[in-house]
């Protein structure tokens, strides 16, 4: 493997770290402050470009207040292998939103709501939106079947 190319497993881990980050409201600073690295260190980390040591994860997990196996996990259920992380482009761009101030907040407001039915609503509406807004040319609104040119 090019040693320029983060290893997927790193890239994931670091996406966790940095999810878990934000989550707390912690800046990079703080975070490398606690571990006893720069914050150009922790960014990274957060990267995949430098791999995390097993002692370093284990500061990090207590730092964030995390098992050290919420690095490691997919989902509840199985620990991290590198089956179904294909491109590591693909696990940025997740790995970018879910780290976004917008995407946690839509995880962490999706997430309160109980009701199984209106989670699969609200995924149907932005799924909805999602192919929609593939179909609009830029520059226009849809209105019904026709598209109407924004700089009339």
């Amino acid at each position: 493997m090019n040693s320029k190319v983060p290893n997927p497993i790193d890239t994931y881990v670091g996406s966790r770290v940095r999810m878990r980050r934000l989550m707390l409201g912690m800046s990079q600073e703080r975070l490398a402050d606690q571990i006893g690295v720069t914050f150009q260190q922790v960014q990274k980390y957060e990267k995949g470009t430098n791999r995390i040591g097993a002692s370093r994860l284990q500061t990090i997990a207590g730092v964030l207040g995390i098992p050290v196996s919420f690095f490691f996990q997919q989902d509840n259920s199985q620990t991290l292998t590198t089956d179904g992380i294909a491109p590591v482009q693909g696990l940025e761009d997740l790995s970018e939103f879910l780290t976004s101030k917008e995407g946690l907040g839509l995880n962490k407001a999706f997430m309160k709501i109980s009701d199984t039915t209106v989670r699969q609503s609200i995924l149907t509406l932005v799924t909805s939106l999602a192919n929609a807004s593939e179909s609009v040319v830029p520059g226009t609104l849809p209105v019904g079947d026709t598209a109407r040119t924004l700089h009339n």
